[in-house]
């Protein structure tokens, strides 16, 4: 096992080095200050003594998922600058997309899961937690014969391992008195071809996100769990720590626009807002009368159980090798612990 937690741990510094490469040549949706994440920018520093006054610049990494319509919704009704803070949103296709970015200094902070940032400090990022945020994986089938997590024993279940997404379903799996080796695997990392598969009864279940949960139960799947009925939420938001140390204002008042954002959202129809959802989640316009929003919480730190829950997974995985407790990677900048 020490001899695979090695190669494991250098497999992790090697793709951190070549990330860094290869965000020489990838650019971004909308970065305007170019401002990196491990917060040495001569640029911000020259900025802030000229224009105290002036709104800091915040800039997210966002996956086009449910967790980041209040974030957007924030800088749309500028609620941000509101707060003397700027967001500046920058939404990435895909989580690899994203951490080239990140590793780049492209953007300070980014939404992820518990996972991610074991892999992220297991690789000597200095990575903390600031919050949760409201995201959503659900486990469908289209197979009659599975009415519930239970029935999924020794059947074919599609997600992408070493992710939050096979975290999920091994607590889903858990919880209902099974494990991970009494269902098979089928490795699809690709989202959309998860849901083709299940359609065509390629499978008996997948672990899917939003647009496409939506998607497959107008295809007639049905959900056999999610991770809010499990009780199960691997979704935060994260920063260096350097960027915490020299941004730690900012960050705050992002929350303040954030909770803003949660409020504006209950207090107006969900049809004054529904088709920035669409755009930015890609729902197809056809199911505009079949979304539901998620009932958004005002911001919250994540649970420590949570944290050394999934930190023990990984541990099982080989994803993570060095003994860091979860409380050293939860940052008090918002929320005191």
């Amino acid at each position: 096992m020490e001899r695979r937690n090695w190669k494991h741990l250098m497999m992790l510094f090697m793709l951190v080095a070549a990330m860094s490469m290869v965000a020489v040549g990838c650019g971004s949706n909308t970065n305007n200050t170019g401002a990196p994440a491990t917060g040495n920018a001569a640029g911000d520093a020259t900025a802030v003594s000229n224009a105290p006054a002036e709104a800091a610049a915040l800039t997210l990494g966002l996956l086009p998922s449910i967790d980041a319509i209040p974030f957007i919704i924030a800088h749309e009704q500028g609620f941000d600058k509101k707060h003397n803070v700027n967001l500046e949103i920058q939404t990435f296709k895909s989580a690899k997309d994203r951490d080239v970015a990140f590793q780049a200094g492209k953007v300070d902070g980014i939404s992820a899961d518990l996972v991610a940032i074991s892999i992220y400090n297991e690789a000597g990022l200095d990575v903390k937690i600031t919050s949760t945020t409201t995201g959503e994986f659900d486990l469908l089938t289209g197979n009659d014969g599975v009415q519930g997590v239970k029935d999924l024993k020794g059947k074919t279940v599609i997600l992408s391992k070493n992710t939050s997404t096979q975290y999920t379903v091994a607590m889903m799996l858990k919880q209902a008195g099974l494990t991970e080796e009494d269902i098979k695997v089928t490795e699809v990392p690709q989202i959309p071809t998860r849901l083709e598969l299940l359609k065509n009864q390629k499978a008996d279940a997948a672990v899917l996100p939003e647009p496409y949960v939506t998607m497959g139960k107008a295809a007639g799947l049905r959900v056999l769990s999610s991770t809010k009925t499990a009780g199960i939420n691997p979704f935060v938001l994260a920063f260096p720590q350097s960027v915490i140390d020299a941004k730690g204002q900012a960050i705050q008042d992002m929350y303040a626009a954030y909770d803003e954002a949660v409020a504006y959202m209950k207090s107006h129809d969900q049809s004054e807002y529904i088709d920035l959802i669409i755009k930015e989640v890609g729902y197809p316009d056809t199911l505009k009368d079949q979304i539901t929003v998620p009932e958004y919480l005002p911001a919250n730190q994540v649970d420590v159980k949570e944290v050394e829950a999934a930190f023990a997974w990984a541990r099982e995985k080989g994803l993570l090798t060095k003994n860091i407790p979860a409380e050293e990677v939860i940052s008090d900048v918002q929320f005191k612990k």
